[in-house]
């Protein structure tokens, strides 16, 4: 077992609210010291440890812990209540800035956070020039940081964390506010970190990021842990709470009802689910079979790029569904999201389902030349409209394909249909020949 460097033991905090200004200054001065103000518990017993090396993921809604637990994890906050024990030196990007002085200039505060990160002076100088080239703000490093946009603090203050080796790295939201590019570098480098033993809380509304390194995931739920686990298990539960709460709140519009009233029957159904990893909604209608055939109806146990195939998916409605949508999410092998679509979304507006309507869709594909990993198909039926509706079914990972290997390389993800044309063309010519004068001989 890996050695423990970050342990929580029934942690909470909480902060005291006040409905005046001017409730806290009497509280202070009452001699009886009556309480003026409520507790907002922030953590509510909290219990969890990180090993050495792990990749921690943090998930949850605003306002749900994350980054006072973090704090806590930094030495800025002391829990309430509990135990918290963190080993090794911490580094940590939060808040936006936090640590810079702003009338300092982004050289002076590289050596000032170092400092406090425990590097001496000359330690500093050797990693100076490697931090400025990771942060590439160029000649902006010597001015004040008051200066700087979002983008550019963000930028310095990671460099600087990753180049004083900390044996723990907090990472919060603030890498969002990066561009496109230094995000990349950023995720490289995280990578980088775990594979030299680093251990890294990552604290991300990007799912994506946190499936792609994350080694466990904790779910926090209004100040308590409501999960913890292997990543892309707990990702597909929080998503699923998130989708559910999110359709809560949406109103879906209802349409006048057309047609005969008795239950529609496919003429083709499909009627077996291969694999259920996770699976939620309302259940007013729900999928009962997917399968992954090619252009004549055979089905497909290896996917080849450059080829057609279609998707089939057989729903049912367990009640009346005014505005069915049905669709697929395709992911790849990390269980990142790779692509997706819906009959709402293709323009194809299914009809009404009454209770035990069953319909079949099939979605015809034209598969572009991937690279050779695995790709799953979770199918889905919802009703309303692509701006506002509830889920009824939805089912994680129901079948699984693997790509096959393309006639050339594909680099990167997937190779783009590509046309190259030789636009212009300079012959040999003889010394002193002009450029548009044809040669002789």
């Amino acid at each position: 077992m890996p050695e423990t460097v970050v342990d929580f033991q029934g942690v909470s905090k909480s902060y005291p609210i006040y409905d005046a200004p001017g409730d806290r200054l009497k509280e202070l001065i009452t001699f009886n010291r009556l309480s003026r103000h409520r507790d907002f518990w922030a953590l509510r017993d909290v219990s969890f440890s990180i090993g050495r090396g792990e990749t921690f993921c943090i998930v949850g809604e605003n306002g749900s812990g994350k980054s006072t637990l973090l704090q806590i994890v930094a030495g800025i906050l002391q829990p309430t209540s509990g135990n918290a024990s963190i080993r090794g030196r911490v580094a940590a990007l939060l808040e936006l800035g936090s640590g810079f002085n702003p009338e300092f200039t982004g050289r002076d505060n590289v050596y000032l956070n170092a400092a406090i990160l425990g590097l001496s002076s000359a330690e500093i100088d050797r990693r100076y020039k490697d931090i400025e080239a990771f942060a590439e703000i160029g000649d902006f490093i010597h001015q004040p940081v008051k200066t700087y946009s979002s983008g550019m603090v963000v930028r310095l203050a990671f460099s600087v964390m990753i180049h004083v080796d900390p044996e723990v790295l907090l990472v919060d939201e603030a890498l969002a506010v990066g561009d496109i590019y230094f995000r990349q570098r950023c995720m490289r480098k995280v990578h980088d970190l775990r594979s030299r033993g680093v251990t890294i809380l990552f604290v991300s509304h990007a799912i994506g990021d946190v499936k792609a390194i994350g080694d466990r995931t904790m779910w926090l739920d209004k100040g308590r842990v409501r999960e913890i686990g292997v990543t892309d298990a707990v990702v597909a539960k929080y998503l699923a709470a998130m989708v559910e709460k999110d359709s809560s709140y949406l109103e879906t519009k209802k349409r006048a009802v057309n047609g005969a009233s008795g239950s529609q029957t496919a003429p083709e159904i499909v009627d077996t689910i291969p694999n259920i990893d996770h699976r939620y909604g309302d259940r007013r209608a729900e999928v009962i079979g997917i399968a992954v055939m090619d252009e004549f109806g055979t089905p497909v146990h290896l996917l080849q790029p450059s080829s057609k195939i279609v998707v089939r998916i057989s729903v049912r409605a367990n009640e009346d569904v005014d505005l069915p949508i049905a669709g697929f999410m395709m992911r790849n092998h990390l269980g990142i999201d790779f692509a997706g679509t819906n009959t709402s979304r293709e323009g194809y507006e299914l009809p009404p389902m009454r209770e035990g309507d069953i319909f079949t869709v099939d979605f015809h594909l034209d598969i572009p030349e991937l690279y050779p990993g695995y790709f799953s198909f979770s199918p889905a039926i919802a009703d309303g409209t692509l701006h506002h509706y509830k889920n009824c079914d939805w089912i994680d990972n129901a079948i699984t394909l693997q790509m096959g290997h393309a006639d050339g390389q594909v680099y990167g993800y997937m190779h783009l249909p590509c046309k190259v044309e030789l636009n212009a063309s300079l012959l040999k010519r003889p010394a002193g020949t002009p450029v548009g004068e044809p040669s002789l001989g």
